[in-house]
């Protein structure tokens, strides 16, 4: 998996689940039968808790894997296929980002915020932006190694590079943008870099004190970060581009979510009002 370039996190949680199977059974995956691996799905499924679905998910995801790795076709296993969510990206308003933007009280918390929906940068994405890979000169960000390996760069607001000056003069990081929390332990030029848990966290927090009610999450403002450029004329194209995607049917799934001119979407009671409202008065 390492060799295909898949993401260590992905790496640790196929093996998780494919190890999970394996010890219920004392025996590895290959070595079960169709019927013991639908018994073992569907105990998952009918489990309580809310993360049931995602372990049934991602077990099938890692036997999947195993068995293309091992040349074998998924019917091998009569394994299930994994129905697509058909959910729409929680979207915030300009106002709401920008009270989420004003609200922390850490100069960190709000460049952090900042950046996030500035650069429409995924969480493990932020935690790995060293100072190097800012140019103020050039106004980019230099994003390396996103999501499967791959760089790109991104525009940078003057906004957003004037908080970057002020914060890098006062906090003074050293090689990560954003530092950890140090326990006095760590030894100079150590990896102390800020945790995706910390950043998830932060984004909570600012919501909160912001008073936004919408479920908000890290990932919240990466879509509101390419809903935002659509709904203000960016072509979509451009729009991959910058989020890093790697087919634009991904990206086009924010033009059901975007209210962009000419044609933004309206409701009839607001010509109903236009039309009727006028003729009462």
């Amino acid at each position: 998996m390492s060799i295909q370039g898949n993401s260590e996190g992905t790496l640790e949680g196929y093996g998780r689940h494919l190890a999970g199977i394996a010890l219920y059974f004392g025996r590895t995956p290959l070595e079960l039968s169709s019927e013991e691996v639908l018994d073992y799905l569907y105990a998952l499924q009918q489990r309580s808790k809310t993360s049931s679905q995602t372990c049934f998910k991602h077990t099938v995801y890692g036997l999947r894997f195993l068995l293309k790795s091992e040349g074998l076709p998924y019917d091998h296993l009569q394994l299930p296929s994994i129905k697509s969510d058909k959910k729409l990206p929680v979207v915030l308003s300009k106002e709401e980002v920008w009270r989420m933007l004003c609200a922390p009280k850490l100069l960190k918390h709000k460049i952090l915020l900042g950046v996030l929906y500035g650069c429409g940068l995924r969480c493990f994405e932020v935690c790995n932006v060293r100072l190097r890979d800012l140019d103020f000169d050039r106004k980019v960000l230099h994003v390396v190694e996103g999501k499967g390996k791959k760089d790109r760069y991104l525009p940078l607001s003057e906004h957003l590079i004037r908080g970057l000056e002020t914060y890098i003069a006062r906090e003074k990081p050293q090689e990560w943008l954003f530092n950890g929390q140090s326990d006095g332990r760590s030894e100079a030029g150590s990896d102390n870099r800020y945790s995706t848990r910390g950043v998830q966290w932060a984004i909570k927090q600012a919501a909160k004190q912001a008073g936004v009610k919408k479920d908000v999450h890290v990932h919240t403002l990466r879509h509101t970060f390419a809903t935002h450029l659509l709904e203000d004329g960016l072509d979509i194209v451009t729009v991959k581009n910058l989020m890093g995607h790697s087919r634009i049917q991904t990206t086009m799934e924010y033009l059901h979510v975007a209210r962009s001119n000419p044609h933004r979407a309206f409701s009839p009671l607001d010509t109903l009002f236009e039309q009727c409202g006028k003729k009462k008065k």
